[in-house]
Order: C-alpha cells, then structure tokens, then sequence
C-alpha cells in the first residue's frame, strides 16, 4: 500500500487556488452524506447548500477538477466522490503520528473518522515515561526518545503535535528533521517551518473569540431594533443650530 511519503496530491502543480482546495473537504463530507443515503445524483445548487457556499462558486471549483456536471441531471454522487478524493490524496494510505498525548491527543486518537478519510495513527508519542506503554484507542503510547525511529519506520509525512506551547516548536523541528512535511498543529503557538513544510494550525480559544464576536454583534443588531428612536427622547434644547441632534451629547 502506498505511503504518505512516496505519494503527494497534486493540486498545486494542477494550479488548484488555495481557497478552492479548503472547500474541497466541505464537499466531499456532503457528498459522502449523499452517498450513505444513495443519492445517486445531485445539482449544484443542492450540493452548495449542503456545503454551505453559493452555486456559482461550487461550480468554479469543480471546474478545476474538470467536473461540468449535466444540465437537467446535475453531479454523479459517487464520481464526485472518488474526483474529490483523489485530489485531495484520499485514496491512498496516509501514515499520521500524533505527538502528546493528554486529553486532546487522546481524544483524537480515539476519532473514529481517520480510516475511512484515507488516514492511519501510525504510532502516538509522549514525553511521560509514566505513559510509555498505555494502550490508547488500541494504539501502545510510544516515547519521544524514539521520535526520529518511529517517523522513519513508518514512512511518515504527516505530524499531529498536540503538546503544551513551550515544547511545541522543539517537537516540530524535530519532527521536520525526520521528514515529516505537513504538520497540524494543536498548541496555542506559531511554529517556524522551513520552505517545504505545511503547517495548519487549529486554534479552538481563536475559533471561541470569533464566534463571541459574532454573538455580541447579534446581540447589537437585536438591540438596535428594539431600541426606541433616540429623536423621539430629545427635546428643542438639545438639538444643533438646524434641528439636528448633535452627534456626542454633553454630560
């Protein structure tokens, strides 16, 4: 079976923008809820709603993997799947080693949604002594010592670090030492990568503080609307030379 290593997607050099390539993942997880449903085919505008995109943008992306659709029909479901899949290098074998195995990286590698995305937890690692040996989610926690030994062993180009911040950046520079490529990257820090290395970085308290914005502007709009006109409070006294109300009113 073919490795991370020996296999790279080949979106970049088929000049896929960016911004199309993070849809992709969106897409496939509508289709592949059309296909446990048999859905047989779908049209653009159904699919984007699922995807939560507009059509117009749906169809320029599918437009780079060379996927029109028919008029009347719309999408093959299964065809779309497999398209999508093998650009974003899902129908091979993708060897994953998370490092740090607290409470996330053992939540993660409980995740049952790796195998059938096209990945596999290759090994998971730790600094504790006390863990080395743990059975977690099947998988016997390995040592850091062993790092370099067990990304060369298992062909691995893919590093999940879900350490504490201040060994983060010693455990990415020691996992691009090995050959690991593309890393995702759980800690509460930005890591410095040579050229060569994709890092994505999930940031959940980042992810929280958008959400609040939202929220707290949600909660502005609902205010605005209920808020009685302030016209209607102000008297003559507290109008400008022309009747306006002033911007900033005195204390």
């Amino acid at each position: 079976m073919a490795t991370g290593r020996t296999h790279r997607p080949a979106t970049r050099s088929r000049g896929i923008p960016e911004a199309t390539v993070a849809r992709l993942p969106l897409y496939l997880r509508a289709l592949t809820a059309l296909s446990e449903r048999s859905v047989p085919t779908v049209s653009s505008e159904e699919l984007a709603a699922a995807a939560g995109v507009n059509s117009a943008k749906l169809r320029k992306d599918f437009s780079y993997l060379g996927s029109y659709g028919t008029r009347g029909v719309g999408y093959d479901v299964e065809y779309l799947v497999y398209q999508i899949s093998r650009e974003l290098g899902l129908t091979q074998d993708w060897p994953v080693v998370i490092v740090g195995i607290g409470n996330l990286g053992a939540a993660l590698a409980n995740y049952g949604g790796f195998a059938s995305r096209g990945f596999r937890v290759a090994a998971l690692i730790d600094a504790d002594p006390a863990m080395t040996g743990r059975q977690v989610a099947g998988i016997a926690v390995q040592h850091s010592d062993d790092l370099e030994k067990i990304i060369s062993d298992n062909g691995v180009s893919i590093g999940v670090i879900t350490t504490p911040p201040g060994v983060a950046q010693q455990v990415c520079d020691r996992l691009v030492a090995a050959g690991v490529t593309s890393i995702l990257n759980f800690a509460p820090t930005v890591l410095s990568v040579p050229d060569g290395v994709d890092v994505r970085k999930v940031d959940l308290s980042i992810e929280l503080q958008i959400l609040a914005f939202h929220e707290q502007r949600k909660a502005g709009e609902e205010h605005e609307g209920t808020a009685p006109p302030v016209a209607a409070h102000q008297d003559s006294s507290e109008q400008g030379p022309d009747g306006d109300v002033p911007a900033v009113m005195p204390a």
